[in-house]
């Protein structure tokens, strides 16, 4: 479905009620009784899993294979992947060591890997969800640069042979650049790009490795048919003007920033996704608790009409489900009584 999502955005923002697009595929995974490992391997199985969420809980957007999955496109580049049953994948290993090695890296084509199966979630998404948008998902380029690279050792790279790095990130981001190019030709009304690991580095270092690449891919694909959000679950808040700088319509934070402070310093413009702790709220509190800590988020940012709650990262698995209801009738509380 062809949506205008700069219309969207603005509808957003003059809502009288405050959305909620958590990321949680897999709560859908346990609902369509399959395993992590079936859903990252068959994007049939992908699909079910967010179209069991829509049908579960009716969240504000159909967020399609954003489980935080972060293997996909550094296995297209040849890494090595560990796969278990009810745990997301694993890269193993190296694959570029130095100058001479990035040089020789080869940029795969969309049909590599497990990459089509994602465009394929995806695209049964489009198909079969059209009263919402759909967003894709993919990793951000320093940090899949980190997972080739290493990235204990890309961090030391960064000082040590800036050049070799700044390739190896131009590399990420050409096949980036096509990956989320085809989820716009899809059919998808946009995309959440991932990258946590630009979290570790300073506002400058940000700009230099991360941010400026993003732009490139930024000012290809979104338009007001395709949004662009960009999630750094890793982000303390020294990193926030470099994701604006992106030039991204909507920024996902992680539970590690102070909300509040974040959203004094974004336009209000832009949309701000977050930032309720996965783990520590959604999977280990009680449901009573996670009303209540979903309200008290709702009410500290009740005045910022461009915040949209949401989850910091992806839910793990094994997340209860009253969790999530627990989620769901908080928002649908407040809605009513706030507005």
């Amino acid at each position: 479905m062809t949506t205008n999502m700069k219309k969207w955005i603005e509808s957003v923002i003059h809502s009288r009620e405050r959305l909620a697009i958590p990321l949680m595929t897999h709560p859908g995974i346990e609902l369509t009784g399959r395993k992590t490992i079936d859903a990252v391997t068959n994007g049939i199985f992908h699909y079910e899993a967010i179209k069991a969420i829509q049908d579960s809980f009716h969240p504000a957007i159909a967020v399609a294979n954003i489980m935080m999955d972060l293997t996909v496109e550094a296995e297209a580049f040849g890494s090595k992947i560990i796969f278990a049953d009810n745990e997301i994948p694993a890269v193993v290993g190296r694959n570029v060591f130095d100058q001479t090695s990035i040089e020789s890296l080869a940029i795969p084509p969309l049909k590599s890997a497990r990459v089509p199966e994602y465009l394929n979630a995806t695209k049964f998404a489009v198909q079969n969800i059209s009263e919402k948008p759909v967003l894709a998902g993919c990793i951000g380029p320093f940090s899949l640069a980190g997972r080739l690279f290493d990235l204990s050792e890309i961090m030391i790279a960064l000082c040590m042979e800036p050049d070799a790095i700044k390739l190896l990130l131009k590399k990420c981001t050409q096949f980036l650049l096509e990956y989320a190019t085809e989820f716009k030709q899809i059919g998808a009304n946009g995309i959440i790009m991932a990258e946590p690991a630009a979290g570790l580095l300073s506002a400058d270092m940000c700009d230099e490795f991360s941010s400026i690449f993003i732009k490139q891919i930024v000012d290809e694909v979104q338009d007001e048919n395709f949004l662009f959000v960009l999630h750094n679950c890793g982000n303390t808040g020294q990193v926030t003007q470099s994701m604006l700088s992106t030039g991204a319509h909507a920024l996902h934070l992680g539970n590690k920033i102070n909300i509040v402070r974040a959203l004094d310093e974004i336009p209000e413009n832009i949309l701000v996704l977050g930032n309720l702790d996965p783990v520590g709220v959604f999977k280990l509190m009680r449901p009573e608790n996670v009303f209540a800590e979903t309200t008290n988020l709702l009410n500290q940012t009740s005045r910022y009409n461009n915040f949209i709650i949401s989850t910091g990262c992806d839910t793990p698995p094994g997340n209860p489900i009253e969790n999530i209801e627990a989620f769901f009738n908080a928002v649908n509380t407040f809605n009513k009584t706030k507005y």
